[in-house]
């Protein structure tokens, strides 16, 4: 506890605030809750209960649970007379017996069942947390959520070890911190964390992915409308299947048509394979007739070849090219970065395969420098009728992320890229 007289330094409070007292949730966990006098023991809390208020819930309630069958009680937050370290005081019951039983109403939420061990996407460290605490304050009978802790120390207090402070707390403020449809907030008790939706698009989207696969429902569609068609298209790629077939089922026809077309071949294929039959047809309604020629071969032939799955979106230079111009080509490519992993040298006009270079080699390189002088060969390549197992052993045995496909003659006809062999195993391994 702290008031605001100390030296202890809070990060954003609320404006216009002198006169508080701060809280940590894990503490107030399970404290005794006493009827005007110690004696007199209710229970101990069980959680608070906050309404989604802006720009900070405020609490309107204490909710005790008894177990054994017992009726819950709530008690109104106007009740409360004093929290001390050894209990919290309220009135007794106007009617003189117990509160009534806790009756859940939209836009409430409760700070155990809703907020603590949630996740929450840290837009610092762009990775996935926990909250491990609910930081209150409390001021004028008034009772804030201000901050949520993903430090350690949280994770300390919550199993009653509090003292043992390790590192810096790690606050995030509540108003970065929003339920993921404010719309949806009012509507529902399950609220889940995330940042903002500007914030969102920033993320990763294997973390989107991993974030998607703990919401269902509302929560779900209301996190993946937030992100534009490639981000949307990247995270459905990395999601496992249950959770794919959840955001097709609800996605719009010109919503799913924009997204698909983000989507490389193998990745549709993949996707689709894991589609209801009706899902699926639907979807395929919305492609380019030869791309979803292309899928149903990959679908409907488990052997299917290199020929099928490999993409043209590669670049090829002579070995006389030199690195200025390889950087300057690259850049007026607006090729997506993982299609310029590697560039291939060839030879003559039927692009023969001489050599490979790694982009990191171009961009450490003089500019005078010719490519050829760069390139190693021979080349780990693909066959155009190797078949998809033949593809995955070659990426486990070399774990490069693109190898050219080519002919009996040794013309590059295409690339595989790693994600698009090797994202579906990853998935379904996942299961």
């Amino acid at each position: 506890m702290a008031s605001a007289n100390n030296k202890h330094k809070l990060p954003d409070l609320p404006a216009g605030i002198t006169n508080f007292q701060v809280f940590w949730f894990s503490e107030l966990l399970k404290r005794c809750v006493c009827a005007g006098k110690i004696k007199d023991r209710i229970g101990k809390l069980t959680d608070l209960v906050f309404r989604l208020n802006d720009p900070y819930p405020e609490a309107i309630g204490i909710y005790l649970e008894h177990g054994w069958g017992n009726p819950t009680e709530f008690i109104p937050w106007e009740r409360v007379i004093k929290i001390e370290p050894d209990a919290i005081f309220v009135k007794p019951p106007q009617d003189g017996t117990v509160y009534p039983p806790f009756v859940d109403q939209p836009g409430w939420i409760m700070v155990n069942e809703h907020l603590m061990g949630r996740t929450i996407l840290d837009m610092d460290g762009r990775r996935i947390e926990v909250v491990n605490d609910v930081h209150l304050l409390h001021s004028k009978g008034r009772m804030l959520i201000v901050h949520v802790d993903i430090s350690f120390n949280g994770f300390l207090r919550r199993w009653g070890l509090g003292k043992a402070q390790w590192i810096k707390d790690k606050l995030i403020s509540w108003r970065y911190v929003q339920p993921l449809s404010v719309e949806d907030a009012t509507a529902t008790d399950a609220v889940s964390l995330s940042v903002t939706r500007t914030e969102v698009k920033e993320l990763p989207s294997e973390d989107l992915a991993d974030a998607l696969e703990m919401l269902s429902g509302e929560e779900q569609q209301a996190f993946f409308s937030a992100l534009d068609s490639e981000k949307a298209a990247e995270t459905l790629s990395h999601v496992e299947p249950r959770a794919q077939r959840q955001l097709i089922a609800n996605l719009r026809k010109e919503r799913a048509r924009n997204i698909l077309s983000e989507m490389s071949v193998p990745q549709l294929a993949d996707l689709f394979s894991v589609l209801p039959h009706d899902d699926m047809v639907e979807m395929m309604e919305l492609l380019p007739k030869d791309e979803a020629e292309r899928i149903k071969s990959i679908i409907s032939e488990r052997e299917a070849t290199a020929r099928v799955l490999m993409s043209s979106d590669y670049l090829t230079f002579s070995r006389e090219a030199t690195v200025g111009e390889v950087l300057q080509a690259i850049r007026g490519s607006h090729l997506e970065h993982d299609s310029i992993s590697y560039m291939y040298v060839t030879v003559g006009s039927d692009n023969v395969l001489a050599g490979v270079v790694d982009l990191r080699e171009l961009v450490l390189a003089a500019d005078a420098t010719r490519i050829g002088e760069l390139m190693v060969s021979p080349v780990v390549t693909a066959e155009d009728d190797d078949i998809r197992e033949d593809l995955m052993e070659l990426f486990i045995k070399y774990h490069y992320r693109m190898i050219p496909v080519v002919d009996s003659h040794d013309r590059i006809r295409g690339v595989i890229r790693y994600k698009d062999i090797m994202q579906g195993v990853v998935i379904r391994a996942k299961m």
